[in-house]
């Protein structure tokens, strides 16, 4: 049952007003290493992949009413919807589903308050069981990845932004409201959930020629921090961890297949999954859509070189055994192998990819794929979100290990695989 929005007109003014006088600065860098002048190019996509189209090209200005300033990376990765509102306002109708949700609620779906956006007095007060205050923080910007237009205490039009998925919150006052973090994925979020509790869903299913019934009970059952990319261009579900945005400097191909790099993930999901205004081609997958005007190509350059300054956490003293983490170094780049796929500065040997059944790892998401293959996951800071592999299979480091050591005929002893795990929480 949708709850009816309890309008409070003076709930709304009061928390405007007290935001006008906050004079922290919301756009200041939070974990983010500061750039690096080096930074490289993109690779470019596979050969014959066919995009995305030439991200340091503008062919086509756009809107002028764009939310940031161009080159202005981290605010296109926090605030930019690339005119997305056309799925989720006209087609998905999540403005009016915000209406009748209330802070509580939208916590529990795994959305986070960005606490930096709010004054603490109103923080400290705020009714998390009113809808009417999930309008207002929304007329703030404050719920990370969702940005909304409010007009005399309504939601008119909302779209989401990169943010949505790839940052989180350090909790503060309450779980999932406090300080952002970019780069990190939002393994509460549940996305599924979300999008099939929008009014507009049903519609949304019967164009993709799925029955309404069926496909939100699959959008109901992927679960917190999980996506399919690929569920509204093939109609499978098989959903995939929400990966990391941070650490991909130096890591050549983006994806658990190694579809393309960077500049190339970020353009399919801005315009097949965002539902944003733009172009996207690639071949090998049967895709070439394009819209005018492109607010999705002329941004890619800077959105991939924020990203690229978003560095792994780095571990903390105390937080691994480092004379077993020495000895589980030494059993990586030797008897357990590890070091040859996950090899360089990024512990990836990308672009070289691998054989679902070389590494005993489940082979429908990458028949989905461009690819048809894995690609070896970067693991710096991977200590920080499991579980692991691109289906969640592996619950701990432990699991990842013992995992290797099976298929891969290893040979480890127990000793020896706790060793490997305390290396790996020291990367």
């Amino acid at each position: 049952m949708r709850l009816r929005l309890r309008t409070r007109p003076w709930l709304l003014m009061s928390v405007l007003a007290l935001a006008a006088c906050d004079d922290d600065d919301n756009d200041t860098p939070l974990e983010a290493e500061p750039t690096d002048s080096s930074i490289r190019p993109d690779a470019g996509p596979p050969p014959d992949a066919g995009p995305p189209p030439d991200a340091e090209a503008a062919p086509d200005a756009g809107p002028t009413d764009e939310p940031c300033a161009p080159g202005d990376g981290q605010c296109v990765f926090r605030n930019d919807t690339f005119g997305d509102e056309q799925l989720w306002t006209d087609v998905l109708g999540l403005h009016d589903l915000v209406e009748g949700v209330t802070p509580a609620m939208a916590l529990e779906l795994g959305l986070k308050v960005d606490a930096r956006a709010v004054p603490a007095v109103v923080l400290a007060t705020a009714d998390l069981e009113d809808p009417a205050t999930t309008v207002a923080l929304l007329g703030l910007d404050a719920i990370v990845g969702l940005r909304a237009t409010v007009e005399g205490g309504q939601v008119t039009r909302i779209g989401v932004t990169c943010a949505l998925c790839h940052s989180t919150v350090v909790d503060g006052i309450a779980h999932g409201i406090g300080k952002v973090h970019d780069g990190f994925p939002n393994r509460d979020l549940d996305p599924g959930r979300i999008i099939a509790l929008t009014p507009g869903f049903p519609a949304y299913a019967e164009s993709l020629g799925v029955d309404p019934q069926v496909a939100r009970e699959a959008l109901e059952g992927w679960g917190p921090g999980f996506y399919d990319a690929r569920f509204n261009q093939d109609r499978i579900s098989a959903p995939v961890l929400i990966p990391p945005a941070w650490g991909l400097r130096d890591v050549p191909l983006e994806t658990y297949t190694g579809d393309g790099p960077v500049t190339y993930w970020n353009n399919y999901v801005a315009v097949t999954q965002m539902g944003g205004n733009g172009s996207f081609r690639d071949t090998r997958i049967g895709l070439d859509i394009r819209q005018t005007p492109d607010r999705v190509t002329p941004k890619l350059p800077a959105l991939r070189d924020y990203q690229f300054t978003l560095e792994p956490p780095r571990p903390r003293p105390g937080t691994f055994d480092a004379r077993a983490a020495d000895r589980g170094q030494r059993l990586f780049a030797g008897k357990a192998g590890c070091a040859g796929c996950h090899a360089g500065p990024s512990f990836t040997d990308a672009p070289q990819l691998h054989a679902p059944e070389k590494t005993g790892m489940d082979p429908l998401h990458a028949e989905r794929s461009a690819t048809g293959a894995y690609r070896a996951t970067p693991l710096r800071g991977v200590r920080h979100h499991p579980p692991y592999f691109h289906d969640g299979s592996a619950p701990t480091l432990e699991a990842v290990v013992e995992h290797y050591d099976g298929v891969l005929g290893l040979g480890l002893t127990d000793a020896e695989q706790d060793d490997v795990v305390e290396y790996l929480r020291s990367l």
